[in-house]
């Protein structure tokens, strides 16, 4: 296929840069435009206030990363990310109780946002072909309703304005996105009125980065206490993410009616009071604060179905949380980024950016996004007021046959390889519909409370860690399994 001249990435978001790698092949020039100012190392930009927030990197998603950046998950663990067995490395209070620390099946990789940010964006720069612009802010599209011929961009170190001529405009600017303003003003049919689903938990995060105390600064599970199932009330969750540099990052969470909140006593209440468990609120009394609490609202489940529209321009591809965003709780959005990405790419080498590309792009890019909008709004759609979706049987028998799936994953090991290897992204969520899958959820009791009475799967070393706090001492090594479940 025919090279293209130039390409434009709108955003050095996580996504734009995994755009702008999915490009590298297929671009003789690639040109990304960001309207932050980038910084030179791993700190807090303005245009991405949910940097702050405890972020995972599923498996499925790493590697999808590793496809588009070769080494980039590898850059990552040499800066400091830790990479966590799943479920051998995570300290999980499900609906239904704790889960077993048993044989790896998936994993996870946790960093700050900042660095995960900043090491793929410094790898992407080891391209010749690749040009960040920051402090430079688009302004409209260039071209019609049925080609998009490149970008109008202005300079705010300059304060002057230009055009810039692209075969392919990639927007990647996230929740923010403009580009159906600049197609309204470009009289493109039907994106007045084009479908947009949103269903929105009325979830709200607070965090805050903590010092971890000595000897859990290395080889330190992911601990989380999860919601009750949805018909239940208000969720409440509990998370603390082991990142780089001997830090926690602890994010409390809550629907409405049970929001947490941002003063220093309120949060350390929330998390020993308000989740069903409070195993992070012993953690953290070890540990030192080193940042406020900050808080985030913008938690909403929200897609844009373009690829419906009858017709879409040659030129330009919406991916990332400009075309759909998830509840950050799921810890998907990155991931999908990332498959996206590789859908682009894939779509791009076979036909190229020719006639008729735009909509065919953008359909392998939607398509891209489905598992994860699936897995999400399954579950979300039953919180109150959470959008304008009735739940009908079907959802009902969905959940129910989910949490039957999570209880019998709980007993069974290759049940729960299936639940991990769904939920990291890893197989489409039909694994969880596979015959054995299918057998083991039958046998499985119905859905029961969890007890909260009981103890967290822990280990002697990772108990030191609470400083006299009442749990009894594992049997068990740190390195051998927890609790062996039958095959």
């Amino acid at each position: 296929m025919p090279r293209l001249t130039h390409a434009v990435v709108l955003g050095a978001g996580m996504a734009g840069v995994l755009a702008a790698s999915a490009l590298v092949h297929v671009a003789d020039a690639i040109t990304i435009v960001e309207q932050d100012r980038l910084p030179e190392r791993p700190t807090h930009r303005t245009g991405l206030p949910q940097a702050r927030h405890a972020h995972v990197l599923w498996s499925g998603g790493a590697r999808a990363i590793d496809q588009l950046l070769p080494g980039a998950i590898a850059g990552l663990l040499d800066a400091g990310a830790h990479r966590l067995g799943l479920p051998a490395d995570i300290v999980f209070l499900s609906a239904h109780g704790w889960f077993p620390r048993t044989h790896e099946a998936q994993y996870a990789i946790t960093c700050t946002r900042d660095l995960m940010d900043w090491r793929l964006r410094e790898q992407l720069r080891q391209h010749q072909q690749v040009t960040i612009r920051d402090h430079t802010k688009v302004v409209g599209l260039r071209g019609d309703a049925k080609r998009i011929t490149g970008i109008r961009v202005h300079d705010q170190a300059s304060d002057t304005t230009e055009d810039l001529d692209a075969d392919i405009v990639i927007d990647a600017t996230g929740r923010g996105s403009r580009s159906r303003n600049w197609l309204t003003e470009l009289s493109l049919p039907g994106i007045d009125t084009v479908r947009e689903d949103v269903i929105d938990s009325g979830l709200a995060y607070s965090t805050r980065l903590f010092r971890a105390p000595a000897g859990a600064t290395t080889n330190f599970p992911l601990v989380t206490v999860q919601p009750d199932v949805p018909t239940r009330g208000p969720a409440r969750a509990a998370l603390l993410v082991p990142v780089e540099h001997g830090r926690w990052l602890v994010t409390l969470a809550g629907t409405r009616g049970a929001q947490p909140p941002t003063d220093e006593t309120g949060f350390a209440q929330y998390a020993r009071h308000g989740v069903a468990h409070p195993i992070v609120a012993d953690l953290i009394a070890t540990a030192r604060p080193i940042t406020p609490i900050h808080s985030s609202h913008s938690t909403a489940n929200r897609r844009l179905y373009v690829e419906r529209l009858p017709q879409w321009p040659d030129g330009l591809v919406m991916i990332g949380d400009a075309l759909a965003s998830y509840n950050p709780i799921y810890g998907h959005g990155m991931a999908v980024a990332a498959y996206q990405c590789l859908a682009l790419r894939k779509g791009l080498q076979s036909r190229g950016a020719d006639q008729g590309s735009g909509r065919r792009l953008q359909r392998l890019v939607g398509r891209a996004l489905q598992h994860a909008w699936d897995l999400a709004t399954s579950v979300d759609i039953f919180y109150p007021h959470a959008g304008n979706i009735v739940p009908g049987r079907g959802d009902r028998a969905r959940l129910a046959y989910v949490n039957r799936v999570i209880r019998a994953a709980m007993e069974k090991e290759h049940i729960a390889a299936a639940f991990f290897d769904a939920i990291t992204l890893s197989t489409p969520p039909t694994r969880l519909a596979s015959p054995r899958v299918l057998l083991g959820a039958a046998r499985a009791p119905r859905v029961v409370p969890r007890d909260a009475s009981t103890q967290p799967p822990i280990t002697a070393a990772e108990l030191r860690c609470f400083q006299g706090n009442d749990y009894p001492s594992p049997e068990a090594d740190r390195h051998e399994p927890r609790g062996q479940l039958p095959r």
